[in-house]
């Protein structure tokens, strides 16, 4: 229970920074969302590290839409030193009719910002980031991503201003 504790306060601080620190971008985020499709499961093939994600392998990120349109969260990871699960909890809202901006919380009422930033037509792979450009996700429907479409995204996060250098390949086992 304290290690739970300990790993959500961690999250919610990490967030809290987040949300305090957003500043105004010219990031440009995808036309359109269609939220019935981005529901459901993605795993995280690299990230920029933060210490609320330090020695994750099995990232994973659950949504489920909720009555009010709102989103329930479950983000999942197993500890590569000890093999611990563990698991977070969040909510998370879209700021306008696009939906391709989120407010996400840990803790409510604080909220960090969400931005999809390249979707698969097919909703098979996304680029997640936040405004300041110090939070950085490459999800996937699948564990494994072929290096055709990775190289490709890569290319689109240095063109949107990420620098690749500091991604952290994630273990999916």
């Amino acid at each position: 229970m304290k290690k739970s504790f300990n790993f959500l306060l961690l999250v919610f601080i990490s967030i809290f920074f987040v949300s305090c620190s957003a500043k105004q971008s010219d990031l440009k985020t995808v036309n359109s969302v269609d939220l019935q499709r981005y529901i459901g499961s993605w795993y995280e093939i690299a990230r920029y590290e933060h210490y609320f994600q330090k020695d994750c392998k099995n990232v994973k990120a659950n949504y489920t839409l909720r009555d009010d349109n709102k989103i329930d969260v479950l983000n999942s990871c197993t500890k590569i030193t000890t093999n611990e699960y563990k698991e977070a909890k969040a909510i998370a809202y879209s700021v306008d009719d696009t939906n391709s901006k989120l407010k996400v919380s840990f803790f409510r009422p604080f909220y960090a910002d969400y931005w999809i930033l390249e979707l698969d037509e097919n909703y098979k792979y996304a680029i997640i980031g936040t405004p300041s450009k110090d939070y950085l996700w490459i999800i996937s429907r699948e564990k494994y991503m072929n290096d055709e479409i990775l190289n490709k995204l890569l290319q689109k996060i240095t063109i949107l201003g990420f620098d690749k250098s500091k991604l952290i390949y994630t273990i999916q086992e």
